[in-house]
């Protein structure tokens, strides 16, 4: 498992070996072990399988509050999407910045997206499949989102569209300036 930092401490990309041949390829997605050997320690109670239909879907920016804050690690089973995490860590050095990678079914990689960020994708390929580890159970009264496309985060999704497909929930979802974040920057992780 190849381990990336990136610029927000504590979202790292993993990247799983393949094994293959003529039939395809064999990969380890999350071994716990080898995990936590790593300085990553997490325990994943529920795993999520989206499909989107459309190029242009954006899911985001979604998170869940204490006590039912999640974790999650983000792998794309078929197709190919952004994904996009947004530090919301009062007091944190990169409150309000964002880091994304392409998690496509040929590269493998996932994205780790720990409690106190934000999450979202935007689908680049149709039918695409996301695939997600969550360290809580969904709660429907902890959960939240911050508008996609807030000026003040200022992602760049890399959209061909103007007009992304979106639900009625992330539509009017309120900016980050809008919401009182619940998470304090603790100091640095992995």
């Amino acid at each position: 498992m190849h381990i990336e930092k990136t610029a927000l401490q504590g979202v790292v990309i993993l990247t799983p070996a393949r094994h293959g041949d003529e039939r395809g390829f064999f990969s380890e997605s999350w071994n716990k072990a080898r995990m936590e050997e790593a300085g990553l320690n997490y325990d994943f109670v529920q795993d999520n399988h989206s499909l989107s239909q459309a190029a242009g879907t954006v899911r985001g920016l979604h998170f869940q509050t204490p006590p039912h804050a999640q974790s999650k690690l983000i792998r794309c089973g078929q197709g190919a999407l952004l994904d996009v995490a947004v530090d919301i860590r009062r007091g944190s050095p990169t409150f309000g910045q964002w880091v994304s990678v392409e998690l496509s079914a040929q590269n493998g990689k996932q994205l780790l997206v720990p409690a106190g960020f934000l999450h979202g994708f935007a689908t680049t390929l149709p039918n695409t499949e996301i695939i997600y580890k969550c360290t809580d159970y969904y709660a429907p009264e902890c959960d939240a989102a911050v508008r996609y496309n807030d000026p003040d985060i200022g992602i760049d999704w890399a959209l061909d569209t103007d007009m992304p497909l979106l639900s009625d929930k992330d539509r009017t979802a309120p900016t980050l300036s809008q919401i009182d974040t619940p998470f304090t920057f603790e100091g640095p992780t992995l």
